[in-house]
């Protein structure tokens, strides 16, 4: 049985859906996925980034400016993947969907 935070949220699935929405899916979650896949932690497809490329998403490439401020937070959570995408959605100007509480420590949106 899934367990309910591997369940997108109701109000995330409204934001993801509504017209004219903004989808961005950073490198950070694909290559997160990529390790877990093989450390066999997560069933995801192997094709993952292809199906994502298929979908018309937008790809959040990795920058000098994010590494820098990931690393400059505050360490009210220490998980480096969840800490660059702080810093992604901090200077980007991003909505963070997440389920994990911790990411609301930060001065960034996050809905589930």
């Amino acid at each position: 049985m899934a367990d309910e935070r591997d369940r997108i949220g109701k109000r995330a699935i409204d934001a993801i859906g509504a017209d004219g929405a903004r989808i961005v899916v950073s490198a950070v979650v694909v290559w997160e996925v990529a390790i877990k896949r093989r450390l066999g932690k997560l069933d995801a497809p192997p094709d993952l980034l292809e199906q994502l490329e298929r979908a018309s998403v937008e790809l959040l490439p990795i920058t000098a400016r994010h590494g820098n401020l990931a690393g400059a937070l505050p360490l009210h959570h220490r998980d480096p993947f969840d800490r660059l995408l702080i810093a992604q959605a901090a200077v980007d100007g991003l909505t963070l969907v997440s389920a994990d509480t911790m990411m609301s420590s930060y001065e960034v949106d996050v809905i589930w």
